[in-house]
């Protein structure tokens, strides 16, 4: 009789133990403290300026053109010195334009980037500072069991006490108190559209038609099958990352959509997005218009048709991983090609201003391209995350054939286009571009800008003149480069120059001043590695 009372003390404590580990390990960590509150008087402002009226005048306003390539690194272009990449209409660009050296993005990851671009503002300034995240790990069984069962690759996933709920991750996105390029465009008589890759949040109030848009052509992901997988030859990569993108295909915000419908697309998606481009052009070509073509070639899922495969084998290409790479970049040449054949065609030429650059630098992780000789790529604040391919043409202002090298800011496509469109901004607003036909027209001025900033959680970094400080604080690291002698950056001197990396982290120091918060947490970190040094950049 006391056994079996010991043996049921025992069997309840197990029962209680093991009771109190399940609640411990399956309890939600979704907090609502993550959700973002809106600040209605400044979107009461915004709403009030976008409503002022702006007289019609005489002048003929210049069209603008944005040409976004996605992940597309900047020595993987013939321009900046690639010897096998076909891309013969991004070399007429540049030929027919200006090209720049020294041209940054203001992250390496593709959602906070494009959200400095479209607003002229560094994204840090109002919380876009990291990529918005889908889903955490909303338990401490999923983030036990995540890294022990799946295939991460390059991720490392973070274990928080506290994740964003439901609601708060569906806030994630573009804050509504923040002025696009498309709104302000848009008051000032422009027919504004968009075709391609949104990525600025999913929700109804961020999408493209509520964010100054008047047409919408693409879908709202970070990615999207470019085609039927029976109809081309499909590369996938190891990892979770590329995994989640092929079972998602296109299905939910990678579904593509006209407006708010939904349709089907039967052509290769970089060709469709071109024939939408020309079509967009052609029915506004009476009136100005601004043309956003956010392309999402060459980032993942790999896939090519046969035909542009077997041309890259023709050239000795026998990586097929590389093959399709280059072939996306290819494809997305033809549709640039397209777009600027248009605009000649119409005799537009003297009065549309085209830009064309990359969002980031090459994805690494691909294996399809390293960024060489720069150091690291995507998600990585050295040279190959953030030095990006650059172009801007505009017959008759600027000079054919004109070099850059003085170094510039994404964040300048936004000023560059509000002074070519005559149109005011907000006086109130701070902005971080400069005019560069301006600069283009004034060689001998001072420099765009005294210095570049940056700043993605854990990771920091500024660029002024020819040095570079780069800052880890994951994991403790602090490099200083002199871009001038070492554009690869693998000579670290900070330990020699503690002057110069006094001056550069106050330099830091005070822009983070003009900063807030992120308004989400990240959920992790991606692990860059050189010469066996292993680089945590937050995610």
């Amino acid at each position: 009789m006391l056994r079996k009372r010991r043996f049921r003390r025992l069997a309840i404590l197990l029962v209680v133990i093991l009771a109190g580990f399940a609640a411990w390990a399956f309890w939600p960590l979704s907090s609502d403290r993550f959700r973002i509150t809106e600040n209605r008087e400044k979107i009461a402002a915004k709403n009030a300026f976008l409503a002022e009226t702006v007289p019609q005048t005489s002048d003929k306003k210049p069209n603008i053109i944005v040409l976004v390539a996605d992940d597309l690194g900047k020595t993987d272009l013939p321009i900046y010195g690639n010897p096998i990449v076909q891309a013969p209409n991004i070399i007429a660009l540049a030929q027919e334009g200006a090209l720049f050296n020294e041209a940054y993005v203001t992250a390496p990851i593709c959602s906070p980037s494009r959200a400095g671009l479209l607003t002229g503002r560094y994204q840090q300034r109002f919380g876009y500072e990291l990529q918005p995240v889908n889903r955490y790990l909303n338990t401490r069984f999923l983030q036990w069991i995540v890294p022990r069962t799946m295939d991460l690759q390059e991720l490392e996933f973070i274990n928080q006490n506290e994740v964003p709920d439901a609601e708060a991750i569906s806030q994630q996105g573009l804050p509504l108190e923040e002025i696009t390029i498309a709104d302000l465009l848009r008051k000032n008589h422009y027919k504004t559209g968009i075709i391609g890759k949104w990525h600025q949040g999913f929700s109804p109030q961020f999408l493209p038609l509520k964010r100054g848009f008047d047409y919408h052509y693409g879908f709202y992901e970070a990615f999207s099958l470019f085609a039927d997988t029976n109809s081309t030859v499909n590369v996938h990569h190891a990892g979770v990352m590329d995994s989640h993108i092929w079972q998602q295909g296109n299905a939910g915000p990678a579904l593509k959509r006209r407006n708010d419908q939904v349709i089907e697309v039967k052509e290769f998606y970089t060709d469709a997005l071109a024939k939408e481009a020309v079509q967009f052009i052609e029915q506004h070509k009476e009136e100005p218009f601004f043309l956003y073509v956010p392309f999402n070639a060459p980032h993942t899922p790999f896939q090519a048709s046969q035909k542009d495969m077997d041309a890259y084998k023709a050239k000795g290409v026998t990586d097929i991983n590389k093959a399709v790479y280059y072939s996306l970049i290819t494809g997305l040449d033809n549709a640039v090609g397209q777009i600027n054949e248009k605009i000649k065609q119409l005799n537009l030429e003297e009065n549309t201003l085209i830009f064309f650059l990359s969002d980031n630098g090459g994805a690494t992780y691909t294996h399809a391209t390293d960024n060489a000789p720069l150091r690291g790529g995507k998600m990585s604040l050295f040279e190959g995350g953030i030095n990006v391919p650059f172009l801007i043409k505009w017959k008759g202002k600027i000079k054919p054939q004109t070099v850059v090298s003085t170094p510039i800011s994404s964040l300048d496509i936004f000023a560059t286009a509000a002074a070519a469109a005559d149109a005011e901004l907000p006086e109130k607003t701070k902005y971080d571009g400069v005019d560069l036909i301006y600069y283009l027209r004034n060689p001998s001025t001072i420099a765009p800008h005294p210095a570049l900033y940056w700043r993605s959680g854990g990771n920091k970094a500024i660029r002024k003149g020819d040095w570079k400080l780069v800052v880890n604080l994951t994991d403790g690291v602090t490099e200083l480069f002199d871009l001038k002698t070492d554009k690869i950056e693998q000579r670290n001197l900070a330990a020699a120059n503690p002057q110069k990396v006094a001056e550069l982290r106050n330099g830091l120091a005070e822009w983070e001043k003009g900063l807030v918060k992120p308004l989400w947490p990240g959920n992790g970190y991606y692990k860059n590695t050189f010469n066996g040094k292993i680089d945590r950049f937050s995610l």
